[in-house]
């Protein structure tokens, strides 16, 4: 008897997770397709019938995990100074790479940094534009309605842009690559405040100490 339409999202749902979760903590090179199989307790052979390919199933992994990561959230929330300054001081943003029981979406960006597989850059490009334009949009909005302390043009807006996202996925290459934990949070500490200085937003109003550490 074939299986329904419903269980059949619901074996592609599990394997999707398993996928996220290791991608997100190991990187695309160092998970197999049956480390993701043991995790969503199936078998192997059941992922060839959702899945071409590893490289597939991360291509759709990549893509679930922006979407309800906090670059996702931050897409779809109001336009507010509140809501931008929430990309440097959030939780999942800059410290994902610290908590192995619940790793962030933004991870797979983090740890695909330098791929030589033209898939895998292929996405990553497709991603970085993606946050680069969502907070092109956001800066420009933001200035227009007098809520951010400088004026801009669609130069100033990409060139801000490019430079937070820099500033954070550089904090965290810089932070994984060193063992002391005071470092590793002081090192996350100041990408969150520059990123709160390139928006022209004060710490007192946004203090990344009270969740950065």
């Amino acid at each position: 008897m074939p299986y329904s339409k419903k269980h059949k999202l619901r074996s592609k749902s599990r394997i999707m997770h398993s996928a996220t979760e290791l991608f997100c903590r190991h990187g695309f090179d160092r998970v197999s397709i049956g480390q993701i199989m043991e995790v969503a307790k199936m078998t192997h052979g059941a992922f060839y019938n959702h899945f071409e390919s590893k490289e597939a199933l991360f291509s759709a992994s990549f893509l679930e995990s922006f979407r309800r990561g906090t670059v996702g959230r931050l897409a779809k929330a109001p336009f507010s100074i509140k809501h931008l300054a929430a990309l440097a001081t959030d939780y999942l943003s800059l410290r994902a790479f610290r908590d192995r029981r619940d790793p962030g979406p933004e991870a797979v960006l983090f740890n695909e940094i330098g791929s030589e597989r033209p898939a895998i850059r292929k996405l990553y490009e497709e991603a970085y534009e993606r946050m680069k334009k969502m907070l092109e949009v956001r800066i420009t909005a933001l200035a227009r309605l007098g809520k951010l302390p400088f004026a801009v043009n669609r130069e100033i807006a990409a060139d801000r842009a490019r430079s937070i996202i820099a500033a954070m996925v550089g904090a965290v290459a810089v932070a994984r690559s060193i063992t002391d934990p005071r470092e590793q949070h002081l090192v996350l500490l100041a990408a969150q405040r520059q990123i709160l200085a390139m928006l022209g937003v004060s710490e007192s109003a946004y203090d990344p100490a009270k969740i950065a550490g």
